[in-house]
């Protein structure tokens, strides 16, 4: 009973972070920018987890030295999240989402090439058919709405969530408990964004409820409750069967694309998704 339960949160996971677009693109079509909307995730979201960590009684407290550690993983996160979210500006947000996806192809690249981890021919393989999958992804579609822009603009999100993964996993303070971890990479990136967008044009006000709506299920499904059942699901069966149960992230955005925005699929971008997809669970079942 307990893996099945373990099971059931990893889709939770999973399909609830591919809902992003479910709530981002009504934001957006309501005037926001990618920006603004950034800003109240993750303000609401530092809210929320606040809240838990007091229900839960865990301390706050951290160690001065873990600030600049907090602070880069916040950074890196906050890079991943600005540049998804820009990409939806470029792209289909099921296809911007199956490309953020690559982060673990990306994170073992990053290890073998930076940290010396063992090489192989199935990390090769995996690299290989992400390459080939997001070749197909760019000639996807006859709009024309895949750009070498958009592509890159997304590929470098994939690159922010693989440097916070790699980070979380070198630095000392990737063994906080991962409720705070979580709590203060929001926090952190709170002030980022209210700094930025600050200096800049400004935060934009909410229009009205069903947008304040939207902002606050982007807080609280694909940010709050995403990471809450991932950490339940890691206990209960795993690292890795909860990494293949992730597959369902880009599949539940593509849906959401397809059947709610009118997006455009194509027999290149299914081929092009079902490779990315591939190629991670390779790395994946081959750890």
């Amino acid at each position: 009973m307990n893996k099945f339960n373990g099971f059931l949160y990893g889709l939770l996971s999973s399909a609830s972070f591919g809902l992003i677009p479910l709530f981002t693109i009504p934001a957006m079509r309501q005037g926001m920018n990618f920006e603004s909307i950034l800003f109240y995730r993750f303000l609401l979201a530092c809210l929320a987890l606040g809240c838990i960590l007091i229900l839960d009684k865990q301390s706050f407290r951290i160690r001065l030295k873990e600030i600049p550690s907090l602070m880069l993983l916040a950074f890196f996160y906050l890079m991943s999240a600005v540049f998804l979210f820009w990409g939806y500006k470029f792209m289909a947000s099921g296809v911007a989402t199956t490309i953020h996806f690559m982060y673990p192809v990306l994170t073992t690249l990053i290890m073998m090439i930076f940290f010396r981890e063992s090489k192989s021919v199935w990390r090769f393989l995996a690299i290989s058919l992400a390459i080939v999958g997001v070749s197909a992804l760019s000639y996807g579609d006859n709009t024309g709405t895949i750009t070498p822009l958009g592509l890159f603009i997304v590929l470098l999100s994939a690159l922010g969530y693989a440097l916070y993964l790699v980070t979380v996993s070198q630095l000392k303070v990737g063994k906080m408990k991962g409720l705070k971890l979580t709590f203060y990479v929001f926090l952190f990136g709170t002030i980022f964004l209210f700094i930025g967008i600050g200096t800049t044009e400004g935060i934009q006000a909410i229009p009205n409820l069903h947008t304040a709506g939207n902002l606050l299920m982007l807080a609280l499904i694909p940010t709050v409750i995403s990471n809450l059942a991932l950490v339940r699901a890691v206990k209960s069966i795993g690292s890795t069967l909860t990494s293949i149960l992730g597959a369902m992230e880009p599949v539940t955005a593509v849906c959401v694309g397809i059947f709610l925005f009118g997006e455009t699929f194509t027999q290149n971008i299914g081929i092009g998704i079902l490779l990315i997809i591939s190629a991670v669970l390779v790395i994946i079942l081959k750890r």
